[in-house]
């Protein structure tokens, strides 16, 4: 299966959307072909042993669109979607220098005569000059027509193969326009007639309707800004050393294990590891956290992140496209680029709207002239229902919300992969947390150390950490970090010998250090009688007994504790009125510990690993709609059985690609800010949606006549082209709201 994301030209409504769609999905080996009207571009999937990408593209250019995958760097959407905006520019220029005068030219006589202005200039007198008047209207029109030709070619063809969109409406209205004023053109000229003419009327709606779709185009492109700036933090060279000589190439030319060079100030060009140096990265547009990350060797670096303070050279292990950054692109694009459910109702509807709306038009005008207006004034309501009903904006209220909404998610290190999880994180009622690197930091720390009268804090801990120095055990691990951050560089033991089961014993300064469990301080015939010890074990904490010269000298207590931020994310889920659940493996005694600290009322604890999907299906079963918060491998059935699944960033990669949402900053303030902008959009989305129908609802009886009924005004073409520009314009100027939304 082959998988391509080739960007549409020619689009220009929602009807264009579906068409293109429909014809995609008839061809023989085509799997799916979804396409999106914000970001302009087609998710497609095919068989190439059926069917190649270039039939797909000639059956697309059939219908009038084309297909462009980019073929380098120079060659991309932005430069496409670029070269488009330029050339509507140029059609507005020389359209308006055309239809300015003639809107003059045609539209003064009628302002002098309703002023009551008896003179008028006799070359612009229609009733003294009428065939130079039609000829001169008809002399400025047929440019405007001109350069406005594509939407008459796309227009057409669409209508004849059975697929009106948006350029069919204007072409019928505006071609009815100017071929009824060219009908009453001839009969001046050779009938002796004093016709008025309706020329302004199809150049004024075509330079209206070709001034909407730049403006539209320029509001899409600052609904996509989020990807231009990901793809933008990438440096375009490398400083790398090849054959002992430092040399700058171009990112592309970057190769694993190359040994790169960064200096302060300089971006990191690809993603690694440190091998010599230490220095703080500045990380936050990826993960949305502001505090540089300290990186010394053997650490892990992500490309485009920016160093701080120290030089560094680092082995390059991901680079193109299996970067960090390549691989968040990607899945922004692909979120942005799929659809929500929501959407599904505006596109059965905009599919069908334009079939509709031709035929109320041409009822409508019929109806006015059977009875009693005159040929004129019905081809005005023709015209005005035809202009004025474009599902435009319908088509772009749900893509281009998502657009935003997962832009957003990504600059604040919250990456959502598709409109599906977007809409449905809105609804969540419970959120089940794994604990350990979920809630908790995920590896142990030293919490406590009591020392007995005759020795100190800092003994123990000295004493203890140099004889954990050849342990592999993370308990002992935790208590070697600890001593480091106090003491510095810690000497290795004289002797050590690891228990199995019980602890360590090793030999320092002539000293003989024992520390364990219970069962070695037994075993050695040393009292391990103390209530701290029970206190801390009631915390959640492990307490490990250290005895020097065989004498009890106190406890070090450790854990793996909750994270800084879980408490306070927590307590904002439940000021949601979210319900929050923690589901472990751990003992009941250590899983209640940590979930009193982190203010979690509802513990599942010994859990096994293949049952905490079955756990996340019960709550499912009580009607509950459940998100799965974790970072293992064991999460990752879970992730995948909840409605939506969020994993932490620092987590498995099996648990990240399981997910449908990642945090990337790793904390828990990611899930209510997830949640948070899931309900913003979602709330865009609607407002969008009935101001799109309500636009069209009141739109299309207006152009009807239906004020003119009652006494009131009649709309014209040109009013009707102008409040069609400005109601997809609306939609996109409310999306764009979204851009300034806080998570909190």
């Amino acid at each position: 299966m082959t998988t391509l994301t080739p960007t549409i030209s020619g689009m220009t409504c929602a009807a264009c959307a579906r068409n293109i769609e429909r014809i995609v999905k008839k061809q023989e080996g085509v799997i799916s072909g979804q396409v999106n009207l914000g970001t302009e571009k087609l998710n497609l999937e095919f068989d190439e042993s059926i069917i190649s990408f270039e039939a797909i593209v000639k059956a697309v250019e059939r219908v009038g669109f084309g297909l462009h995958l980019p073929v380098a760097e120079e060659n991309s959407a932005a430069d496409i979607k670029a070269d488009e905006m330029a050339i509507l520019w140029r059609r507005f220029i020389v359209s308006a220098i055309f239809t300015i005068p003639l809107t003059i030219f045609s539209m003064l006589p009628m302002t002098l005569y309703y002023l009551g202005l008896e003179w008028i200039p006799p070359q612009l007198d229609p009733m003294h000059f009428p065939v130079f008047n039609g000829i001169a209207q008809l002399v400025m029109t047929v440019p405007v027509m001109y350069v406005n030709r594509a939407c008459f070619r796309n227009g057409f063809r669409t209508l004849f193969q059975g697929r009106p969109n948006m350029d069919s409406l204007i072409a019928k209205g505006t071609l009815v326009a100017f071929l009824y004023s060219l009908w009453l053109t001839g009969e001046n000229m050779f009938l002796d007639a004093h016709n008025m003419f309706y020329y302004e009327t199809a150049a004024v709606i075509l330079t209206l309707i070709v001034l909407g779709k730049y403006m539209e185009a320029k509001a899409k492109g600052r609904t996509s800004e989020a990807i231009k700036k990901l793809m933008g933090l990438a440096p375009k060279t490398a400083k790398v050393i090849r054959n002992g000589e430092e040399l700058e190439v171009p990112i592309k030319y970057v190769e694993v294990d190359d040994i790169i060079v960064v200096r302060p100030g300089e971006k990191m060009p690809v993603d690694g590891i440190v091998t010599s140096g230490q220095t703080a990265v500045d990380e936050s547009m990826l993960t949305g956290e502001s505090m540089p990350v300290n990186k010394t060797v053997g650490d892990q670096i992500i490309g485009a992140s920016i160093n701080k303070n120290g030089a560094i050279q680092y082995r390059a292990t991901k680079v193109g496209k299996d970067t960090v950054l390549a691989q968040i692109v990607k899945l922004v694009e692909d979120a942005q680029t799929s659809k929500a459910p929501i959407a599904r109702l505006a596109d059965i509807i905009s599919g069908h709207f334009v079939h509709v709306v031709i035929a109320v038009a041409i009822l409508a005008g019929a109806a006015w002239f059977i009875s009693g207006q005159d040929i004129a004034f019905s081809l005005t309501i023709l015209v005005s229902v035809l202009v004025i009903a474009c599902p435009c904006a319908l088509g772009l209220a749900t893509p281009t919300a998502i657009m935003v909404g997962t832009g957003k998610g990504a600059e604040n290190g919250i990456l959502i992969k598709g409109g599906e999880p977007l809409e449905t994180a809105h609804k969540i009622q419970t959120v089940v947390l794994d604990k350990t690197g979920t809630v908790t930091e995920g590896k142990p720390h030293v919490t406590n150390i009591i020392a007995n009268e005759e020795f100190s804090d800092d003994e123990i801990l000295r004493l203890a950490a140099i004889a954990e120095k050849s342990s592999e055990h993370p308990l002992g691990e935790a208590i070697v970090n600890y001593g480091r951050s106090k003491f510095g560089t810690l000497p290795d033991p004289q002797h050590f010998n690891s228990i199995t089961g019980q602890g360590i014993e090793a030999q320092i300064e002539d000293k003989n250090i024992l520390i364990g469990n219970k069962k070695l301080m037994e075993a050695h015939g040393i009292p391990t009688a103390t209530h701290d010890a029970d206190v801390l074990a009631n915390e959640g904490k492990t307490p490990m007994y250290v005895a020097i010269n065989n004498t009890a000298a106190g406890i070090i207590a450790v854990a793996d504790v909750i994270k800084p931020t879980s408490k306070a994310a927590i307590q904002r889920l439940g000021e949601m009125g979210i319900n929050v659940v923690m589901l472990t493996g751990d003992n009941k005694r250590t899983a209640e510990a940590v979930a009193k600290q982190a203010g979690i009322k509802t513990v599942l604890s010994e859990v096994l690993p293949g049952e905490k999907a079955e756990n996340v299906k019960n709550l499912q079963s009580q009607g509950q709609i459940v998100a799965m918060v974790g970072d293992g491998i064991n999460d990752a059935p879970a992730l995948v059985q909840a409605d939506v699944g969020i994993a932490i960033g620092n987590g498995t990669d099996v648990a990240i690609e399981s997910a449908e949402i990642v945090l990337m900053r790793g904390d828990l303030q990611g899930v209510s800010q997830a949640i948070y902008l899931s309900k913003r959009t979602m709330r865009n989305i609607r407002q969008n949606l009935f101001w799109a129908f309500a636009y069209n609802v009141l739109g299309i009886p207006i152009a009807m006549g239906a004020l003119y009924l009652f006494g009131g005004m009649l709309l014209s073409p040109m009013v009707a082209a102008v409040a069609m520009s400005f109601s997809s314009v609306s939609v996109l100027l409310n999306v764009l709201r979204l851009k300034r939304v806080k998570l909190v």
